[in-house]
């Protein structure tokens, strides 16, 4: 793939939509999902799949086995962003990203910088009581303490804001990511497999004809993709941000 011609295509677009799955904060040092070394791949030392133990119903039922496995798989404190993020925020700043959408929960985009992010499923640093409502960042909700995280209000048990497997997403997010989308002139998609639904679903919504997929393997989109690169979201993205933020 040309990337001189990419960072033209970049160059001329003027409201950009970002699209990015777990693929993008593998250089941070957060784990994917589905690779070989994914999360999903192995049974990480407990009776359960993480599929199961990332359920509603697992939540509800074994509450202090979940958070146990989230606390030490899904949580990430020294994770920092990557020269990817960095590179969004610079097509941000340069008036051409109009909005970032992304499955992930880590909050990376943010402490990088970048402001109009659209989270598909959550994230870790917002955590609310299941009583009270009160909320509670990460750090907070870390500091109460013990397996079991109880709302030093009422005591009731403090729920982590992230989309569990049996949840449905916030609709007014998607709903948000939906309409960025389909007014974008160009769609860049990285770091996902797009088999996670309903937010894979999301790029049919893109009416233009610049979609770019950059992914390490191939996706099942690829073929309806004018351009697509198999290689490191980190990577390609500084590269083609360069004429983007000039």
């Amino acid at each position: 793939m040309d990337l001189q011609h990419l960072r033209h295509i970049v160059s001329a677009s003027s409201r950009i939509v970002f699209f990015g799955g777990a693929g993008t904060s593998t250089e941070s040092g957060i784990p994917d999902f589905r690779s070989h070394n994914g999360l999903f791949r192995t049974q990480q030392g407990t009776e359960h799949p993480p599929e199961e133990m990332l359920s509603r119903d697992f939540f509800m039922g074994h509450t202090e086995e979940f958070y146990r496995f989230y606390k030490e798989k899904m949580i990430h404190r020294c994770a920092r962003p990557n020269p990817g993020h960095s590179a969004l925020v610079a097509l941000e700043a340069a008036g051409k990203l109009s909005a970032l959408v992304t499955q992930n929960i880590d909050g990376l985009h943010q402490a990088a910088g970048s402001r109009n992010v659209l989270e598909l499923h959550g994230s870790v640093h917002r955590n609310h009581c299941m009583e009270c409502g009160a909320f509670y960042s990460l750090e907070e909700m870390l500091a109460l303490g013990g397996t079991l995280p109880k709302c030093g209000k009422c005591g009731g048990i403090v729920k982590p804001d992230v989309v569990l497997y049996q949840e449905p997403l916030d609709e007014r997010v998607f709903a948000g990511a939906e309409e960025a989308i389909s007014e974008a002139d160009m769609l860049i998609v990285a770091g996902t497999s797009l088999s996670v639904y309903p937010a894979a679903g999301l790029v049919r919504y893109y009416k233009g004809d610049r979609l770019l997929l950059i992914n390490k393997s191939a996706t099942r989109y690829d073929v309806n993709a004018r351009y697509t690169i198999h290689d490191s979201f980190s990577d390609v993205m500084s590269r083609l941000a360069v004429s983007g933020s000039g």
